[in-house]
């Protein structure tokens, strides 16, 4: 019963399309489908099609699903339609709308009527979503609120105005009305953010006596390269965090915090001080990185920052191998090796440290939930964890993700360092763009040139890649311009000698996916290109546009799109153009595209809501982080009878995750 409807069609409010205005944002229709016809070619390949009822007609758009839509429209026939209402060039427009043949019996119950999520192959066998609403009318028949049983103490249904649970799951399904079904949204939002936020509260509970190491003293290698070998003064906020991870760190209990901050904002120093506090206090520190050449990175950074300290470390990745490979898990297991940095190759059983006192985590988003784990089970008792993330966190999503950890923000950039200067351009104006590019090049500078790289159309993006590197060529041809490629399906070694072409400075202009994502530092390049800009997110454009502006030259990021692009794609540009502040981009990349995948959060469990919503319902979260709150003051672990059902429904969600939340981060 938790597979909820997307939506509801209320069978007795049908528009006509004369009547549509911009103000609107979804709205129901019925007309005849007619005028099916495909455009452009690759992933900007689209289906139109033309809707018509008695008073005007309507585009219909479909960019996915395109075999199938074609393949099932029938003539002459009278159609639902479902969507989101946009304008272009002054007609109505709906793209991916949800339709259905309309008939004046759909066998269900009631005049709001279920639409559930289902998918291209569910339909080809006929379970589409008239069958579906069937099935669960049928069902929801069968059961009795001995079933559904409820799991809110009476006090909270009385306080918040809750309805009881059964009748929740049967109003959400088959309303009988907008004012029941909203009810029932609001009484199963606010149980599952309820949930989720007593879970959270347990653990930092659990995790706040949880014994750790105690750096008891800051010692000669901090002192030392504070005074002597800091390569720039610390901002005010780097110098706060690393306030807040000596308290951590001295007071006996494990430290569990995440640094963000936004790119070029300076937690790797933040680290590395962190990790030198540990080694004054004789422990071993880790630092893992999700790609080898960000842990590339890191190694060669800290190397040369802390060549004047003499101390050990060394870098343990997959292509480490033989002797070298021996001799640094030999220098870990006997503790002759304080520090190493690498990738998940450190979360291996081969890895045994002697004392690891502190683990640093970059981009911990990127890693899996086990490999996290492992990482924790090095000793026997846990060290001090340290999670960094370049991608800011909204406070909305921090509450419910992150809640169990201490939150450290670093929100001042070093001085000196010059705002990116962020372009929108489409396709027409290419070759300007180009004759740019040029005159940077001739100025000394580097170029990268990214192109996406989706999961779901791999091949073709790679296509795009290969032709895109060909055309780059003909724009800048040999000898006089040297281009380099680097994406994830190269062999390691020539990725690593094409990035170490464009990091050397032998390469004018690199040509990547996403790959160069995070961790590139080449203070030379001053002009990021981001090709097909539309599709990406805004907290991903805002990480590549983070690879320019390392040096002091003026650096640029250029969003290249089509010429025609949505509303929402154009709305992302414009933030982008407008603002270079991570925490207001995230906020928005929030806003318009939800928690979803864009922080790497549903591999933990946290984010994985079936109705609830963190961004429209952040009121909801308030109320149920206080209520939480209030319940865990009188009974911290749920003992009381009224709290049975209660726990046990916490611990029944907890089972879905691998690990607990605090313990992976």
């Amino acid at each position: 019963m938790q597979h909820f409807p997307l939506r509801h069609l209320d069978s007795q409010r049908v528009q006509s399309i004369s009547a549509l205005s911009a103000g609107q944002e979804y709205v129901q229709l019925q007309g005849f489908i007619t005028n099916l016809s495909e455009e452009g070619q690759g992933f900007r390949k689209r289906l139109t099609a033309t809707l018509y009822d008695q008073t005007g007609r309507l585009e219909l758009i479909w960019f996915q699903g395109i075999h199938y839509v074609k393949k099932n429209i029938e003539a002459n026939t009278l159609y639902s339609v479902f969507g989101k209402l946009g304008f272009y060039n002054g007609l109505p427009t709906i793209s991916h709308p949800e339709i259905e043949i309309f008939q004046q019996s759909a066998g269900v119950a009631g005049a709001m009527i279920p639409l559930y999520s289902t998918t291209e192959k569910l339909k080809a066998k006929g379970l589409n979503n008239r069958s579906f609403a069937k099935i669960m009318q049928a069902l929801w028949e069968k059961l009795t609120p001995k079933e559904i049983p409820e799991i809110l103490p009476q006090g909270l249904l009385t306080t918040y105005n809750l309805m009881g649970r059964y009748e929740a799951y049967r109003n959400i399904h088959f309303p009988q009305n907008e004012a029941a079904k909203t009810h029932a949204e609001r009484r199963l939002k606010w149980e599952e953010l309820f949930i989720a936020q007593l879970r959270i509260a347990r653990l930092k509970l659990n995790h706040q006596q949880q014994e750790g190491y105690a750096f008891s003293k800051v010692g000669q290698y901090f002192h030392d390269f504070f005074q002597h070998h800091l390569p720039f003064a610390l901002t005010g906020a780097q110098k706060r965090v690393l306030r807040e991870v000596r308290q951590d760190s001295y007071s006996g209990m494990q430290m569990n915090r995440l640094i963000q901050g936004d790119v070029g904002s300076g937690k790797t120093i933040v680290a590395l001080m962190s990790i030198l506090l540990a080694i004054d206090n004789g422990f071993q520190a880790s630092l893992m990185a999700p790609t080898e050449i960000l842990a590339q990175q890191h190694y060669k950074g800290i190397r040369e920052l802390l060549d004047p300290l003499q101390i050990p470390l060394a870098l343990l990745t997959g292509s480490v191998k033989g002797k070298e490979r021996k001799q640094i898990l030999a220098g870990l297991a006997q503790g002759t090796l304080p520090i190493i940095i690498g990738t998940h190759a450190l979360v291996e059983d081969t890895v045994q440290f002697a004392n690891l006192g502190l683990a640093v985590i970059d981009e911990q988003h990127r890693f899996g939930v086990t490999q996290r784990a492992k990482l924790w089970q090095k000793n026997e008792r846990p060290p001090h964890v340290l999670v960094m993330t370049a991608t800011p966190i909204p406070r909305t999503l921090a509450m419910t993700v992150y809640g169990d950890l201490e939150v450290s923000v670093i929100d001042e950039l070093p001085p000196g360092r010059k705002p990116i200067e962020t372009v929108h351009r489409s396709e027409r104006f290419r070759p300007r763009v180009m004759q740019f590019l040029k005159s940077e090049i001739e100025k000394g500078r580097q170029i990268y040139i990214v192109y996406p790289l989706i999961e779901e159309s791999e091949k073709m993006d790679y296509e795009s890649l290969k032709a895109g590197y060909e055309q780059v060529k003909a724009w800048f041809p040999d000898p006089q311009y040297r281009v380099a490629m680097v994406h994830g399906k190269q062999p390691m070694d020539e990725r690593q000698m094409n990035m170490e072409r464009f990091v050397s400075g032998h390469a004018h202009i690199l040509v990547a996916t996403t790959v160069i994502e995070v961790g590139v530092n080449v203070p030379n390049a001053s002009v990021m290109v981001i090709e097909s800009a539309e599709r990406f997110g805004l907290s991903q454009l805002h990480q590549l546009r983070g690879r320019v502006g390392r040096g002091s030259e003026k650096s640029y990021c250029i969003l290249l799109t089509g010429n025609e692009i949505s509303k929402e794609s154009r709305q992302r540009m414009h933030i982008m153009v407008q603002t270079n502040d991570g925490f207001l981009i995230a906020e928005e990349d929030l806003k318009m595209r939800g928690p979803g995948d864009i922080y790497g959060t549903r591999q933990s469990g946290a984010m994985d809501f079936k109705i609830a919503d963190i961004v429209h319902d952040m009121d909801l979260m308030e109320e149920t982080r206080e209520a939480a709150q209030i319940i865990l003051a009188n009974d911290p672990y749920l003992e009381s009878p009224a709290h049975l059902l209660l726990r046990r429904s916490i611990h029944k969600s907890r089972s879905k995750q691998v690990q607990q939340w605090s313990k992976i981060s």
